[in-house]
């Protein structure tokens, strides 16, 4: 017998703090415990309500889980195709002595989960779990067909994770023609009102490794051909680089609705006033204005006196849509004829119309909870599972929803020390997310 009175944040919170407990650390390496332990948990809360799944593992502990959900033999839900729900297991790892709490605690504090993965991004994880268990008791099962998909490797570029099963396992994707994931659906407060960003586009992504070579010799002599100098010169021209402002059509349409708040017209010339509106939040807002390169690793040498014959650079590369041209032209300018560019990852940015069925039923989900906000658009600066199962066709949208408080630093949360997620907040993004399930 179905239970029609379980409410979808009832447990929402207490699977974050077990997720959190699940030390998933990604290092981008062989190192780390890998997602096998936290798949394992996923697919026995799925188990538990009669969703049957299955675990594919990439490498040894790398370890990514697939159901699928729901669906309707005909009408309009049928025709639609299927829908992704997907997010990733995996976090980057914590130093423990620089937090105010064990970051694989899952600790209550003032409010708050605390933990790292607590905003990136097993709130959302719990959130979906949350509210898929609680239709599976109440036997409110979407007509849509779902996928529900819980990723490795996310935090490395989804190599061993999202990007096998679209090239390795398809066939459980097969249908699928949009995709929700991180990172959108939480708010930001400006002039007293909130903004909800939804994510509906995203910059492309240059990992790239630097190699300058030259003329080993003793430290002490002369030498023009110094790796090192080499490559610390096109370091600090691509670091001081002031790259220029461009609007994509997601930032636009956020941006039109900040100036409307602000009593003013967006355009590309106030841009950077008008992200300002955002606080701390504006330290990404600005990034998705234009494109970013920041040097982040630098290697050479094994001795004070000897001068090395190589040394290395890593440097992050984030380009808007439409501007990839312009983004590696520039950077093959700054880098200049004598280095060599190999990359660790190349993936490319992409855009969804901001508009359609999915689109409103974001909106309205929203609304229903929090009937004076504002639902705009925007462009994540990182990457996302979504880069990958884009190759398969499917329309793309960030939407874990969080209702925050206007002091919360939000986005210095994502990676950050002392990660954190308002209890309220998660039991907001459960309501929200099982309403948009009864909309989809």
């Amino acid at each position: 017998m179905t239970d029609t009175h379980v409410d979808p944040a009832d447990e929402v919170v207490e699977l974050c703090r077990e997720l959190i407990r699940i030390d998933t650390s990604n290092y981008g390496s062989d190192e780390g415990p890998g997602e096998r332990k936290a798949a394992e948990y996923v697919a026995t809360l799925l188990d538990e309500v009669g969703i049957d799944s299955r675990l594919y593992e990439s490498d040894a502990g790398r370890t990514s889980v697939v159901a699928q959900w729901g669906g309707s033999s005909s009408g309009t839900a049928a025709e639609r195709g299927g829908l992704l729900l997907h997010g990733h297991l995996d976090v980057v790892p914590a130093a423990a002595e620089d937090w105010q709490v064990d970051p694989f605690s899952g600790e209550v504090q003032d409010g708050y989960v605390w933990g790292r993965g607590a905003v990136d991004m097993k709130d959302f994880d719990a959130m979906l779990l949350s509210v898929v268990r609680a239709r599976q008791r109440a036997g409110r099962v979407p007509e849509r067909p779902i996928t529900l998909c819980f990723t490795a490797d996310e935090e490395a570029g989804g190599h061993l994770g999202a990007q096998v099963l679209v090239e390795q396992h398809a066939e459980e994707l097969e249908g699928c023609t949009e995709a929700v994931g991180e990172v959108g659906g939480f708010s930001a407060t400006v002039r007293g009102r909130r903004v909800y960003l939804i994510e509906a586009a995203e910059k492309g992504m240059a990992w790239m490794r630097l190699t300058a070579r030259g003329r080993a010799g003793h430290g002490s002599m002369i030498n023009g051909e110094n790796a090192v100098t080499s490559l610390a010169s096109a370091a600090a021209r691509i670091g001081a680089y002031d790259w220029p402002v461009r609007l994509t059509p997601a930032m636009r349409t956020l941006l039109a609705s900040i100036g409307e708040l602000a009593g003013t017209e967006a355009t590309p010339e106030n841009a950077e006033a008008l992200v300002q509106e955002f606080g701390g939040a504006a330290r990404m807002m600005g990034a998705v204005i234009r494109n970013t390169c920041n040097p982040t690793m630098l290697g050479a040498g094994y001795k004070v006196n000897v001068i090395p014959t190589e040394a290395t650079a890593h440097v992050d590369g984030r380009f808007l849509p439409g501007f990839e041209d312009e983004f590696f032209a520039t950077l093959a300018e700054l880098v200049g004829d004598d280095i060599s560019i190999d990359y660790v990852s190349n993936q490319p940015p992409w855009e969804t119309p901001y508009d359609g069925d999915l689109v409103d039923a974001m909106t309205r989900s929203i609304l229903a909870e929090d009937d004076e906000a504002i639902v705009a658009p925007y462009l994540m600066s990182g990457g996302t599972d979504a880069k990958h199962f884009r190759k398969l066709g499917m329309r793309s949208y960030g939407f874990a929803p969080l209702r925050l408080p206007a002091d919360l630093d939000f986005t210095a949360l994502f990676h950050g020390v002392d990660e954190r997620v308002p209890v309220d907040a998660l039991e907001f993004g459960a309501r929200v997310f099982d309403r948009f399930l009864d909309d989809v």
